[in-house]
């Protein structure tokens, strides 16, 4: 593979050929900066030259010196949120503008193909009211998206591709659909311009979002540039973090949302500890150690066998990364996906997905506390009378239904799961079945693909869990 050296050799043409300041694309007309925050403004020009960044809002300008590398930033303070458009100004001597920014609030959005999927879909793989959504989303100006390109890279790289856009019927097509959820749902319940940056790559591995520091202590990773290239361009670790995360790190945002896992299925052994590294990575790169990071659990999916339980094994390390990463939360997706979509990895319900994500926004990172969070999820078993009594957390006020439960399976001591009835009384779920009169484990929707119908009241569905610890 070739090493990307392309953009910064064009940026520094540029200071010859135009001999003014130089902007990375992500730093366009159309933006969307954090409100109340302190930002980045930053590019390059002729090494020891004076850069002047004056912001319409400020009656005062950050001057900043041109180090020997040709490199600048300059830190500015943004207000609250508006909807009225600004403009900053970029000055070496020679003026450039940015004009029709707003202030309100910035996430990016990462992952495989469900984060990438956009609202026009792929082949043969439809985004649920995807024509209404298109049709209608000129109603969403203060929506703005910047959609990185893949670009891998051996080498981290200064600057990438990818430009604002406005929301209308003409962009939203190309935006990520469950990143747009997430950003209309932010957008009508805070009433703030939303700005969302979409790095995903299809079948990625997390450990192509991770750096080679963190890398080379992974006994099954090797970063041979030979080895490299023998993988699949979307298996590769390493690129998509040189190539897609390090150049943005300077855009100062609100928080991550992060659809990923399904290309990690069969390594859930480690899969939370490398999600929780590539978390402290990012935070770190964005020298903000509190950022949220709220994520999708893989939704069902055959896996080559409908009944396995390798994607299960992977949802439960997902769901335990929550206790290792700080900040974080996972949403569940078991409902959302129909059975005909049983060899679909694209399930087209991507409204939920986002909104269910916007939900944990609110609620964990922006105080909307009456904003349900978590569906419910396993807390504890005890068997009685021949059934098995599972308690849950954020199950408080009760469930969505009492009986005509689906999903549960209860197991003898040979450890063979089979369908079960599952009631629910006092706040509790009931599991049994006739000829089992000694259960000792119980699980829900614990297999690839296996969809339930219990959900808390406000219909947020119960995580897939287990109590036992059979590797089976």
């Amino acid at each position: 593979m070739k090493r990307f050296f392309l953009l910064p050799v064009l940026l520094t043409l540029g200071l010859v050929l135009y001999g003014r300041p130089v902007l990375p694309e992500i730093l366009s007309d159309g933006m969307v900066l954090q409100q109340n925050s302190r930002v980045n403004i930053w590019g390059k020009a002729e090494r020891g030259k004076t850069v002047e960044v004056k912001p319409c809002w400020s009656e005062t300008a950050v001057r900043v010196t041109v180090d020997n590398t040709g490199n600048w930033l300059a830190v500015i303070e943004t207000p609250e949120a508006s909807f009225n458009p600004r403009t900053i100004t970029i000055s070496d001597g020679e003026e450039v503008v940015l004009k029709d920014i707003l202030i309100g609030e910035v996430w990016l959005a990462s992952g495989q193909s469900n984060m990438e999927m956009p609202l026009q879909g792929f082949n043969n793989n439809p985004i649920l009211g995807a024509n209404e959504t298109i049709a209608l989303s000129g109603q969403y100006p203060a929506i703005r998206f910047v959609t990185i390109p893949k670009t891998p890279s051996f080498e981290p790289l200064e600057s990438v591709e990818g430009r604002w856009q406005v929301c209308n019927p003409v962009n939203s097509p190309g935006f990520s659909a469950t990143a747009f959820f997430f950003a209309e749902t932010l957008h009508r319940s805070m009433n703030v311009p939303v700005g969302i940056i979409v790095s995903s790559w299809g079948g990625t591995k997390v450990e192509g979002w991770t750096n080679r520091e963190i890398l080379e202590t992974y006994p099954d990773v090797d970063l041979n540039e030979e080895a490299v290239n023998k993988l699949h361009p979307m298996a590769r670790p390493l690129l998509m973090y040189n190539g897609m995360i390090h150049p943005l790190t300077n855009y100062v945002i609100k928080g991550f949302i992060w659809y990923q896992g399904e290309s990690n299925v069969g390594a859930h052994q480690v899969y939370a500890e490398r999600l929780h590294n590539m978390v402290t990575l990012w935070r770190k790169q964005w020298n903000n150690p509190e950022l949220p990071f709220y994520y999708v659990e893989i939704a069902p999916f055959e896996y080559g066998n409908a009944n396995d339980t390798g994607a299960a094994y992977l949802r439960e390390a997902q769901f335990k990364a929550q206790k290792l990463i700080s900040h974080s939360g996972m949403i569940s997706t078991n409902d959302l996906v129909e059975p005909y979509e049983l060899r679909n990895i694209h399930p087209r319900n991507k409204t939920d997905v986002g909104k269910r994500l916007a939900f944990m926004a609110l609620n964990k990172t922006y105080g909307y506390e009456r904003v349900a969070a978590h569906g419910p999820e396993y807390h504890s078993m005890e068997i009685r009378d021949g059934k098995v009594i599972v308690s849950f957390d954020h199950a408080n006020e009760g469930f969505n239904r009492t009986d005509g439960i689906e999903g549960f399976e209860i197991a003898a001591e040979d450890g063979q799961f089979v369908p079960a009835q599952a009631v629910v009384r006092n706040g509790k779920v009931e599991v049994s079945r006739e000829g089992i009169d000694k259960p000792v484990a119980v699980r829900y929707c614990f297999r690839n693909f296996q969809t339930g119908n219990l959900a808390g009241i406000r219909e947020l569905p119960v995580v897939p869990f287990r109590t036992d610890s059979f590797e089976k």
